[in-house]
């Protein structure tokens, strides 16, 4: 089990539109947070065991999330931490998540993710 300490920003509300002005035309574009940059670098500081693990195939996601309130929502949530997972390396592609087991809790004094990733070899994608 690793554990990330610290309060996870929702990835729904982790983007902004940023407006561009190029050649005469407005442009957009997703960028992240200032909020959601702070835990990705704080998520890559103390995330040990399932860095450069590169694991390739079907996984497995199971966490609980420890927020300071009731409020977030669960589901930003683990979306987020996938994100950082997959920039560390943890695995190759996030879409190879087959199974998520999450589990909400509220901890003002210590909000925290605790979490592992189990690999799931000859995953059966006919659902029997």
């Amino acid at each position: 089990m690793e554990i990330i300490k610290g309060s996870i920003p929702s990835k729904s509300n982790s983007y902004r539109i940023a407006i561009n002005k190029i050649r005469g035309k407005l442009t957009g574009r997703l960028v992240k947070s200032s909020k959601m940059l702070a835990y990705e670098k704080l998520f890559m500081l103390q995330c040990r065991k399932y860095r450069n693990k590169n694991i390739d195939g079907e996984f497995g996601f199971e966490c609980s999330i420890y927020y300071d309130s009731k409020r977030p929502d669960l589901d930003g949530s683990f979306k987020a931490v996938l994100d950082c997972l997959q920039k560390l390396k943890a695995f190759k592609n996030d879409n190879k998540c087959v199974e998520i087991i999450a589990r909400k809790f509220k901890d003002a004094g210590n909000p925290r993710i605790e979490f592992k990733i189990t690999p799931l070899e000859n995953w059966d994608y006919s659902g029997k």
